[in-house]
């Protein structure tokens, strides 16, 4: 059995848990999901999601409660959407905490601010995708890495080693596609 966490600080928390169950039993697997609120609730974890939200603020709650080196240190597989892949940067262009596990430089707010949000088809894994991009980052540099999707020219999706990032919301379509990709990565992890 398997424990897929979603970090629980800040942001669309409810819509990745329900996301994450629905893609567990599709893919009939034997599974808990869990919201992570502390580092022993991570400890229990064989993979995280970190969703979308103010990734200024969620960094902030992730150093107030020691999550930031508790992620480095558990390496398990992440899915970050969103702030989630903000995070997950190496480089950003606003100061701000990061952890470091995609060798990336991400503009925050890439797309445009709130007002700016919007729904558009794009490819992945060989096919189509609506994406839902609400104050989207985009990565400017891959430095290692794969782009799974770009939009517009701008690189929207990656995956580097056993984490995935994408700009757009998985969570809030009914296409499971990226949870079941990041849950295969985490049931090659504990195999």
């Amino acid at each position: 059995m398997i424990s897929i966490g979603i970090l629980d600080l800040q942001g669309d928390v409810s819509e990745h848990f329900e996301a994450t169950i629905k893609s567990l039993k599709k893919m009939d697997i034997e599974s808990q999901v869990l919201k992570v609120k502390t580092v022993s609730d991570l400890s229990k974890c064989d993979g995280l999601i970190i969703s979308g939200g103010e990734s200024t603020v969620i960094g902030k709650l992730m150093d107030k409660t020691g999550m930031n080196q508790a992620i480095i240190d558990q390496n398990i597989p992440i899915l970050g959407t969103c702030a989630g892949m903000v995070l997950l940067a190496s480089e950003t262009d606003y100061e701000q905490s990061l952890l470091g596990l995609i060798n990336m430089k991400v503009k925050r707010n890439g797309f445009g601010r709130q007002k700016a949000s919007f729904e558009e088809e794009l490819e992945i894994f060989g096919s189509k995708y609506a994406g839902v991009f609400i104050r989207a980052p985009y990565v400017e540099e891959l430095k290692d890495g794969v782009v799974l999707a770009k939009l517009k020219g701008k690189i929207v999706a990656v995956a580097s080693g056993k984490h995935i990032a994408t700009a757009f919301h998985p969570e809030l379509t009914d296409d499971t596609r990226i949870h079941e990709y990041f849950i295969k990565e985490v049931l090659k992890c504990v195999e």
